[in-house]
Parts: C-alpha cells; sequence; structure tokens
C-alpha cells in the first residue's frame, strides 16, 4: 500500500493551513509511485544531493517536498511558493530551479530540521 507519512515539521505546516486548503492539496498531490520515474515536469521537480533525491510537487500556491521511501513517500516540507525561505532558494544563482536548490545549504538545512524532527 502507498502512504504519505508527514514528518513533524511539515505535519506542523499543514496545520497551520486552513482544512479546506489542506483537502485541496491533499487532493491535487495524487499520483503512482511510477510517476515519478517519468516526472511531469509541469509539476514535480527533482533535486539531488550526493546520493539523496528529493522531489518537489507543485500544488496551487505551494511546494511539497518530499522523498520516495518503502511505504510511498516522506513529505519534509511544505511551503508557500510566496515566503522567504522559498524565495531565498530560488533567487540567486542563473541556474535550473532544481539545480540551484541542490546547490543551496539552506535547502538542505530545512529538509535536515525535518528529518531530525521524525516522530518516534
Amino acid at each position: 500500500m502507498f502512504q504519505i507519512v508527514f514528518n513533524e515539521i511539515s505535519a506542523a505546516e499543514m496545520s497551520r493551513l486552513p482544512k479546506d486548503l489542506q483537502l485541496d492539496l491533499l487532493a491535487e498531490f495524487q499520483f503512482l509511485p511510477e510517476d515519478l520515474d517519468q516526472l511531469d515536469t509541469e509539476k514535480f521537480g527533482k533535486i539531488e544531493r550526493e546520493r539523496k533525491t528529493l522531489f518537489r510537487y507543485r500544488a496551487k500556491d505551494y511546494r511539497i517536498y518530499f522523498e520516495r521511501s518503502a511505504e510511498g513517500v516522506t513529505i519534509h516540507r511544505v511551503l508557500h511558493k510566496n515566503t522567504i525561505r522559498d524565495f531565498l532558494f530560488r533567487s540567486k544563482l542563473p541556474m535550473a530551479e532544481d539545480e540551484q536548490l541542490g546547490a543551496a545549504k539552506e535547502f538542505w538545512k530545512l529538509i535536515d530540521e525535518g528529518e531530525k524532527a521524525r516522530r518516534g
């Protein structure tokens, strides 16, 4: 069975959103695991560092950052496209968006915070 697992930080980010927006984002965040093998670049991005691969999914005005897991996907962050943090990741270099994210230490720090805060 394919599961969507939120870490503690991404769960908190989602819970701060209005309930109807949460439902809209989750309704839009529907795909099959095999969809990650052939990404629709309109909705998905792929961010890599060393041997770690994260995916970005665009849902409405939000970006959902997640990785594949044995059970399905683990969501690390849910960021509005117009937040300061999200803007900082996207505003610096003249390369492709996902390449910028892969090279940005600040981005990986946000992801690492979420991994450290995983529920036990």
